[in-house]
């Protein structure tokens, strides 16, 4: 398995059968390099959005219509953007799973807002949610932009996930400080790695308090388009 950070809270995660694209930013993300886009898209199978902010869909659609690859999201979300802009959908919500070839995905709950920008202003569309992908013998638990929930307790129960990729630059969604606590306090991470960070000076530039409030845990500061290797059990 490979997770490769595109910057701010986009993944490209290479898994089983499967190419994920989760939550692409591409076009304007001051943490990608534009002339890597072909390297970034390059056999996507599919597309997962959390929710519907800019800095998480904005190249959804235009990477859709290029790879072929649905767009799998919360059925509200999934549904506008088949309705306006006829785009390939797999719609579905809260505690659904799809099985994606190798890969099993479930929708879990998050704690953040979900919006886009329409002629008259802001339009909820759907709720902002996180993944668990199951995969090569691992859980990932994408979080989505969120706070702390209780949630979490059970979720880390059920679930069981060994990473973490972790929205936790503050400002927007947990911080560093507030990430440690919940990884901590609900989960039994092997692995964690950071994300919607260093993009904006508002946001959290680095994970220090991050790894020092999770002794034993392989936190990882993931590098723009440089993969991370993940053994497959």
């Amino acid at each position: 398995m490979n997770i490769i950070w595109l910057g701010h809270g986009s993944f490209r995660i290479e898994a089983g059968d499967q190419v994920l694209l989760v939550d692409p930013w591409l076009t304007g993300n001051p943490a990608f390099p534009e002339k890597r886009r072909e390297e970034a898209i390059k056999g996507a199978t599919h597309i997962l959005l959390t929710h519907a902010h800019s800095d998480h869909i904005a190249d959804a659609l235009e990477v859709s219509t290029v790879t072929g690859a649905p767009i799998a999201a919360i059925a509200d979300l999934a549904g506008y953007l088949h309705q306006s802009a006829a785009a390939e959908v797999i719609g579905f919500n809260k505690g659904g799973t799809l099985q994606l070839g190798d890969v099993a995905v479930t929708m879990v709950n998050a704690c953040h807002s979900s919006s886009l920008s329409g002629p008259d202003g802001l339009v909820a569309v759907g709720s902002e949610a996180g993944f668990m992908i199951a995969a090569e013998g691992h859980v990932i638990y994408f979080t989505g932009d969120t706070d702390i929930m209780a949630d979490m307790a059970w979720m880390g129960e059920y679930h069981a996930p060994d990473i973490g990729i972790l929205s936790a630059g503050g400002h927007y969604t947990m911080d560093m400080k507030r990430a440690a606590w919940a990884a901590k306090k609900y989960f039994a991470f092997k692995t964690v790695i950071p994300c919607h960070y260093r993009t904006f000076l508002a946001l959290e530039q680095n994970a220090d308090v991050l790894k020092a409030g999770l002794p034993g845990v392989n936190v990882i500061e993931p590098e723009v388009l440089v993969p991370i290797a993940i053994a497959a059990k």
